[in-house]
């Protein structure tokens, strides 16, 4: 096909494509592709969309499972939780977006991963997120920092606010490699009969295409280039690579999307995501093995003289692309149009593998259909493990004589304190279906007409991935787990967000591989198929790359919402028992970081984490579950960031609707350090508290799980009390520790 348009090596470099990816699109076209064409094979060859580095990797992932209905390679994975429902979810990141623009980046990212959804014929009843920044006490970065956090959370919530979903729950987490660098990752969850899933899929030859939504405009324009690609100084320069979202369009877009597919005129549906127009129409054909042909002219736009070249990579939100049974599209349009939303037929359905795009007549592109999916470039980088330097780690700062300091100094650290800023910004009872709100160790979401519940939880830890990646994710893998169980849930199901910098390193493509085997070693023996999921990669901004961050975003299910248990005490006189053991390892604690001034650098050149066990660890939420399932605890607690003391502290201030209540706890004498029995953060721990009549039925359901048991204190009075033997290690007023606790976060983003 000819073209006037010269296609330079530098109008190559600017769609990301390497001179051998050139050389290879001319090989296979057997000629020089226009300009459109050339966009086309960037954003599908993009790492964003082709998965090039990482592709060889994420098929070592545990992908099946009895419960499993749609795996990886839709546009959400399904699982069955019984009774002929469905859950529906998925994660994804938009972390490029975010960091330059956070307001539009992160609001959009929350619209993409809705529509994600409810592709699937599922109705969105949950969104969570996982959200990373740079310190915001950092000196040369706090302030872009302090901007870019508050620009994602009113993002965020003004996106599902507005549309309509509750925001039930996540993380945030900061560190210094995030700065300039923030992750966004958005999940959402959506419930679906399992006769009316549906599919991405342009089945069907001479099938009308419909174009339905939003109009096309030139916002988000190589957005997934800009997606795999790392940032440097005129990142900033590129915000209109960033889209621009309408909540309350995608709220008439679900709905005239769920009701055209209840009326049965539809073949295939798909999201018009990243790339746009071009991947929903590759990949729909792709999935079916056959072509799709597209007439620009009729496809409804909001700018004048847009190119086809526009057209195609636009990211405008709120658009999706509808494969209509023939002679049904005229339904479809009724439906769209009672809706108030442009529904136009801008193609067809055809047997040629092919991707024919028209435009004012001329034929502006012509690209076979596998050259754009199955013949992207695979890459196996290179993977060198990165070198440690030997040191010598010495605190930069001594260790308080007084533990009762040291507890409070930590309970208001940014990474332990209440993130009930962020969290109170969304609205987490819509629909009420909402049972555990934000702040527990997983959220649950009732399921209406049942007595099902589903819970939720987003796990990361990049600071462990880096000292130990393939450790540090089967310790995320377990967390995430164990955060499910401690609302009496059972895991089932897994999605994930791997967030990395350039695979063009070696040392990150190791990091990267050994993720991916420790993911699915944890995966498979917690039963826990990943159905779902998406790879970030260039998260890095002039050479400084952020941690290997995989986010695990985990569903459980409870079969009887009776059963759902809260992490706070309830009611003075109860037991508080142990469900791990008490000993604990204080390397690459928040103990280490806050109060000893190691930085995150030094613990990963000393290379140390918690071990773990994953017998131990399942035991230990197998008793977990069935002490839930038989109704004898009242409170279920994760030990994880700032150890026991900060899980004990956290236990006594989150009953719901309750004043906080103290506790008196008696540890025994070990070997280990006291820093280490209060602050440190090995896993496989649990706190649970029981009326004290059920302590023999406890005690033997743990026996029976082989799980180690001791009770360590009352729930009683108004204070924390901690004693190790016989010394009085921690006393402090339960009001004050409560207080400090909640209004940390916001002090420190007020602080100039």
């Amino acid at each position: 096909m000819k073209t006037e348009f010269v296609i330079t090596d530098e109008v190559v470099a600017q769609h990301n494509l390497t001179k051998e990816e050139y050389k290879q699109i001319t090989e296979i076209l057997g000629r020089e592709p226009n300009l459109t064409e050339l966009g086309i094979f960037s954003v599908m060859w993009s790492e964003h969309c082709s998965y090039k580095s990482s592709k060889i990797h994420l098929k070592r992932l545990p992908t099946n499972g009895e419960r499993v209905i749609v795996p990886p390679g839709e546009n959400a994975g399904v699982v069955d939780i019984g009774e002929g429902w469905c859950i529906a979810f998925k994660i994804e990141s938009h972390n490029h977006p975010s960091f330059i623009e956070p307001f539009q980046g992160a609001a959009t990212g929350v619209g993409g991963i809705l529509r994600d959804v409810f592709t699937m014929g599922a109705r969105p009843i949950a969104a969570m997120n996982s959200l990373r920044f740079g310190r915001l006490d950092n000196p040369k970065h706090g302030k872009r920092n302090k901007s870019i956090m508050r620009g994602v959370v009113a993002g965020i919530a003004h996106y599902g606010n507005c549309f309509g979903v509750p925001t039930v729950g996540g993380e945030v987490f900061f560190d210094d490699s995030y700065s300039l660098n923030p992750l966004v990752n958005a999940f959402a969850l959506g419930i679906v009969r399992k006769e009316h899933i549906f599919f991405g899929k342009a089945a069907g030859i001479g099938n009308p295409v419909v174009y339905v939504g939003a109009r096309t405009g030139r916002d988000g324009i190589h957005g997934a280039i800009m997606a795999s690609a790392e940032f440097d100084e005129s990142a900033l320069k590129k915000r209109p690579t960033v889209q621009v979202g309408d909540p309350f369009l995608e709220k008439l877009l679900l709905e005239a999307c769920l009701e055209a597919m209840r009326s049965g005129a539809i073949e295939g549906i798909q999201d018009m995501g990243a790339a746009g127009l071009t991947s929903s129409s590759v990949e729909m054909a792709s999935r079916a093995g056959t072509g799709i042909e597209l007439y620009l002219d009729l496809v409804p736009q909001r700018e004048t003289n847009m190119t086809a070249y526009e057209m195609m990579l636009s990211e405008s939100q709120e658009r999706m692309l509808i494969v209509a049974k023939s002679g049904r599209e005229k339904e479809i349009i009724e439906i769209f149009n009672k809706w108030e939303l442009d529904a136009v037929v801008i193609g067809k359905v055809i047997e040629e593998k092919r991707l024919k795009v028209f435009h004012k007549g001329i034929l502006q592109a012509d690209l076979p259909i596998e050259a754009l999916t199955e013949n992207a470039p695979k890459y196996n980088r290179p993977l060198i493990a990165p070198k440690r330097r030997s040191t010598n780690i010495r605190p930069k700062a001594q260790a308080p004589d007084d533990f009762n300091e040291a507890f409070i100094t930590l309970l208001s650290s940014p990474n332990i304190c209440s993130r009930r800023w962020v969290y109170e910004q969304y609205d987490h009872m819509v629909r009420t279906n909402t049972v555990v709100l934000p702040g527990a160790d997983a959220a649950v979401i009732r399921i209406k007409e049942t007595r099902f519940a589903v819970s939720m939880s987003l796990d990361g830890n990049g600071k462990f991935c880096a000292i130990n990646p393939r450790l540090g994710a089967q310790l995320t893998v377990a967390e995430a787990a164990r955060n499910n169980v401690c609302v009496g849930a059972k895991p089932i199901a897994v999605t994930n967000c791997l967030n990395f910098a350039s695979p063009e390193r070696p040392e990150v493509m190791w990091s990267f591989s050994e993720v991916i085997d420790g993911m699915a070693e944890a995966c498979k023996f917690f039963e826990t198929p990943i159905v779902s999921g998406n790879v970030s990669f260039y998260n890095e901004t002039e050479g400084k790359g952020v941690l290997p961050t995989p986010i695990i975003g985990m569903i459980g299910l409870i079969e009887d919402t009776k059963k759902i248990v809260t992490q706070g005490f309830k009611s003075e006189g109860d037991l508080i028992a142990l469900l791990g053991d008490v000993e604990s390892e204080i390397e690459a604690s928040e103990y280490e970081q806050v109060i000893l001034k190691i930085s995150t650098e030094e613990l990963i050149d000393r290379g140390k984490l918690p071990s773990l066990d994953l017998g131990k660890e399942k035991a230990i939420q197998d008793a977990c579950l069935k002490l839930a399932d038989e109704m004898l605890i009242k409170s279920a607690h994760d030990i994880s960031e700032g150890g026991l003391a900060v899980a004990l502290a956290e236990s006594c201030f989150s009953s719901l609707n309750r004043k906080a209540v103290g506790a008196e706890i008696n540890l025994p004498e070990t070997t280990t350090s006291i820093e280490s029995l209060l602050f440190g953060e090995s896993p496989s721990r649990i706190i649970i508290s029981f009326a004290e009549e059920n302590l023999q039925k406890v005690e033997e359901t743990a026996r029976n799980f082989n799980c180690p048991f001791q009770i360590i204190g009352k729930v009683k009075g108004n204070k924390l009390k901690i004693n190790v033997g016989m010394k009085q290690v921690i006393s402090v007023e339960i009001d004050e520790i409560e207080n400090l606790w909640k209004n940390a976060l916001e002090g420190y983003l007020s602080a100039r």
